[in-house]
């Protein structure tokens, strides 16, 4: 399994961010994985399709916008990045405060995924950890409380 540290990095967290459409957001989320060294371009192609076959947003203000199957042979390494909407942005129809954009080729990335759902019951605790406006909150949510931000991270 890839080291959470690497994989999902304070860095790798933007808060604050304006209203736009899911392929913006998608766009946005690719530029990240392919500027972190986790993606080739090629991956943020397979993103927008998976997306326009089947919605990434999944409900409770959470979208996680992947590859399609056949792009995973772009990924270089295990990526995790979060986009932060403080107004809910448009996603097919559904509400989303919290992007979380994965690069991934297998199961690298279920822990951190697990404990997301470990400390997400409702929309109302995304709504509380998206104003609470902190990189480190959502670090720490993510990474299941651990507090080891890697120093590169930052």
């Amino acid at each position: 399994m890839a080291d959470s540290k690497e994989m999902f990095k304070l860095k790798n967290i933007v808060l604050g961010l304006p209203k736009e459409t899911s392929d913006e957001a998608i766009l946005r989320c690719g530029k990240m994985l392919v500027d972190g060294g986790y993606a080739g371009q090629e991956y943020v192609e397979g993103m927008l399709a998976r997306d326009h076959s089947f919605s990434c947003g999944i409900g409770n203000f959470i979208a996680i916008p992947h590859g399609e199957k056949e792009y995973k042979q772009y990924v270089q390494s295990a990526g995790i990045v979060v986009l932060v909407y403080p107004d809910a942005i448009d996603w097919h129809g559904v509400p989303v405060n919290l992007v979380i954009g994965i690069a991934a080729r297998g199961e690298e990335h279920l822990d951190i995924l697990g404990n997301v759902v470990d400390n997400i019951d409702s929309g109302d605790d995304v709504l509380k950890l998206v104003t609470k406006n902190s990189r480190e909150a959502i670090y720490d949510m993510f990474c299941g409380g651990s507090g080891g931000r890697s120093g590169d991270g930052r």
